[in-house]
């Protein structure tokens, strides 16, 4: 995939595609977005939001970073750009659900395991691992006597990722207040790429288990 081929996608989406929607779009156009659902996923090119839920323009909200991270919440006047989103999705968007999605073969889940101390080019990159140092630990104390592959270090890995970024969503106090009021739930889910399935996360039985 180059840029050319992407230009001529949208020459493709223009003449076919976008007739399917043109409904949807007026509308949304008309009546501004209001979608019920957060989508807090990856950015790996792998993993496409609307393709794996089949979901329509106006659907969801979205939100992609490296690792599907969710930094707690800070009172302070800084840069946070994944906490803007929620922020606007749950106070002026009133998103009724908010979903975050880890997926198999995770590169950020994977880069936990390596030593990037001295590269200079992933500054950035390097500090926001960090939000996945605890599932690291999580997965190295509940495997480290179980003869486990890398296969399943890095799956339990990105796992209990999920879950540790789901508490540090309920660290945003409108999140925590609106989750009290009945108003807003929120959902673990992880994807496997190579079937397309999804597994959703039970918190109160701390497993998994497939969507039907």
């Amino acid at each position: 995939m180059n840029i050319k081929k992407l230009i001529k996608g949208n020459k493709r989406f223009r003449e076919a595609k976008f007739t399917q929607y043109k409904d949807d779009f007026k509308t949304l156009v008309e009546h501004g977005q209001k979608p019920n659902i957060l989508f807090i996923g990856c950015s790996d090119s792998r993993v496409v939001p609307d393709l794996i839920v089949d979901s329509k323009p106006g659907d969801m909200f979205l939100m992609r970073n490296i690792g599907n991270f969710v930094p707690p919440f800070k009172d302070d006047f800084d840069f946070h750009g994944v906490s803007a989103v929620i922020e606007y999705a749950v106070s002026v968007l009133k998103v009724k659900d908010i979903i975050v999605c880890g997926h198999t073969h995770c590169g950020a889940c994977a880069s936990l395991y390596e030593d990037l101390s001295t590269n200079k080019k992933l500054i950035h990159v390097r500090k926001w691992l960090e939000l996945g140092q605890k599932a690291k630990e999580y997965a190295l104390l509940n495997l480290l006597n179980k003869k486990s592959s890398k296969e399943q270090l890095l799956r339990t890995t990105e796992k209990i990722s999920v879950a540790y970024q789901l508490e540090n969503l309920l660290t945003y106090p409108e999140v925590a207040k609106r989750i009290k009021k009945g108003k807003l739930n929120i959902h673990g889910w992880f994807y496997d790429i190579e079937d397309g399935s999804i597994e959703v996360y039970n918190p109160k039985k701390a497993k998994y288990k497939k969507l039907k």
